[in-house]
């Protein structure tokens, strides 16, 4: 069995280390996690590949009531390879 990760809550979350199928529940838990820290503003870094992992977290970012927008990073940190993510505070 697997032992978990303790991730580091700063307001960067890298995906590149995470099996796909784990983003689904990463990526709410972390929002969350930064949320009760009084992190409003979270950095996701997806890559740019095809395109798959974005969507997937773009749709789970729709989906979460604390998120007032996100958008793609700036082009010289990332571009469509990282989206910014701004959090309402509870």
């Amino acid at each position: 069995m697997d032992e978990p990760v303790e991730l580091p809550i700063n307001g960067v979350l890298d995906l590149h280390t995470f099996n796909p199928k784990d983003v689904k529940d990463l990526v709410p838990n972390y929002l969350s996690a930064c949320l009760e820290r009084g992190i409003f503003q979270v950095r996701i870094i997806h890559g740019k590949g095809i395109g798959a992992l974005q969507r997937t977290v773009h749709s789970l970012l729709r989906q979460h009531p604390s998120v007032v927008s996100y958008t793609l990073d700036h082009p010289q940190y990332g571009g469509w390879g990282a989206t910014i993510v701004y959090l309402r505070p509870s």
